[in-house]
This record gives structure tokens, C-alpha cells and sequence, in this order.
């Protein structure tokens, strides 16, 4: 677990997934990609890491996902194979707010 910052960089040791951090929870937070902890791009990545089969929805470019408390939202960089989660609880894609009628 690591307290992400915002604009710290993420990615997946299991898939090719990589994300930025938009906003942030100020506590620590288990941010997983593929059933693995991400880390940080510097870092490299343990040997023998796979892709578990429950947590192998995907991400998609450019698109923001957030935990249900909304207190944490992540920008995909490069899209993988991989589901974004906070420990197992997976994060889901941000919708859009629908724009006002114009009458």
C-alpha cells in the first residue's frame, strides 16, 4: 500500500496498463491493476507476476476511473489488459455529466 499523490504516474506489473493519479485519498491505498499492486514507473516489476482471470477486464485509453467514495480518480495512459481496483474492489469508468438542454 502507498500513498499516492496527484499526478504521480502508475503502471501494472502484470499487463501493460499505466495510469495518472487525478485526485487522491490522503490515506494509504492499495491500488491494484490485474489482481497485482502497480507500481511506480521507475520501479521494476517482480518476477513471476501474472494476470489473475477474475480482475481481466481491461482498461481503456484516455478514460478516468474512480472508486465508489469518489475520493480517488485515476487517468488511463496506455491502455491493458488488466482491471483497476482498490484491493478487490474494482474501480469503475466515469461518466460523463450530461450537458444542459439548450431550448
Amino acid at each position: 500500500m502507498a500513498r499516492l499523490k496527484v499526478g504521480s504516474r502508475m503502471k501494472s506489473v502484470v499487463c501493460s496498463t499505466e495510469v495518472i493519479v487525478i485526485s487522491a485519498p490522503d490515506a494509504d491505498v492499495d491500488l491494484r491493476c490485474g489482481g497485482a499492486p502497480m507500481i511506480g514507473p521507475d520501479e521494476q516489476a517482480p518476477d513471476g507476476a501474472t494476470l489473475d482471470g477474475s480482475a481481466a477486464g481491461g482498461t481503456a485509453l484516455g478514460k478516468r476511473y474512480v472508486n465508489e467514495a469518489g475520493d480517488l480518480e485515476v487517468l488511463c495512459t496506455k491502455a491493458g489488459e488488466g482491471t483497476l481496483a482498490i484491493g478487490d474492489t474494482p474501480l469503475v469508468l466515469k461518466e460523463a455529466k450530461p450537458l444542459p438542454s439548450s431550448d
